[in-house]
């Protein structure tokens, strides 16, 4: 009810300069699944992409993409929220801790990573990797990449939580993601997980 609400108050009070006004952000966080889940939450968000970016591989898929991780496109209107305030989001709904992979899903293609487009991005998350590092006190490994070519992923991929939900809530579930971010993270972990 409160995102249909925002919705429904940002639809209305959209102008046609407002409604053009886009920026962009990527961000590796494990199942991209997961990480669209969350940010399609976030108030400002217009558009979530699931994808790979961060290997030489052209063309890459979900059975090889091999170099790649799994990572979002996130599109959003700077006027409602900012990239810093995306980067400490995504910080909070990971675990950046963990080198080998996220929960359950191990491996290159599922460490977290935030690819930035310029200077002032790349100051942004930095400072918000610092800051997510002395709230937990301990070393945070994800890294902070110039963007490369960004590969969406395919259709069925896109907004998968939504056309398979009981399927996707089962996975989230299994794989532990909620508990270890409420684990790590406490009350600071982004409000917008999924309920168990």
């Amino acid at each position: 009810m409160l995102i249909a609400a925002t919705l429904a108050t940002f639809a209305a009070s959209a102008s046609p300069v407002a409604a053009q006004q886009s920026e962009s952000a990527v961000f590796a966080g494990g199942c991209f699944w997961c990480i669209e889940s969350d940010m399609d939450k976030v108030p400002g968000v217009t558009a979530t992409t699931s994808g790979y970016s961060g290997g030489t591989l052209q063309n890459p898929t979900y059975p090889n993409h091999e170099g790649h991780r799994e990572v979002l496109k996130v599109d959003y209107d700077p006027s409602k929220v900012s990239f810093a305030q995306l980067a400490d989001i995504f910080f909070r709904s990971v675990d950046p801790t963990d080198a080998g992979g996220q929960f359950c899903d191990r491996g290159h293609a599922y460490t977290t990573a935030i690819y930035v487009a310029d200077d002032a991005q790349k100051q942004a998350a930095e400072k918000a990797k610092a800051a997510a590092q002395a709230e937990l006190g301990k070393p945070i490994v994800t890294p902070i990449e110039m963007a490369g070519t960004f590969w969406a992923a395919e259709d069925y991929h896109q907004d998968y939580y939504k056309k398979n939900p009981i399927r996707y809530r089962y996975y989230r579930g299994a794989c532990g993601r909620n508990d270890r971010v409420e684990a790590l993270w406490g009350n600071a972990a982004y409000e917008g997980i999924p309920a168990h």
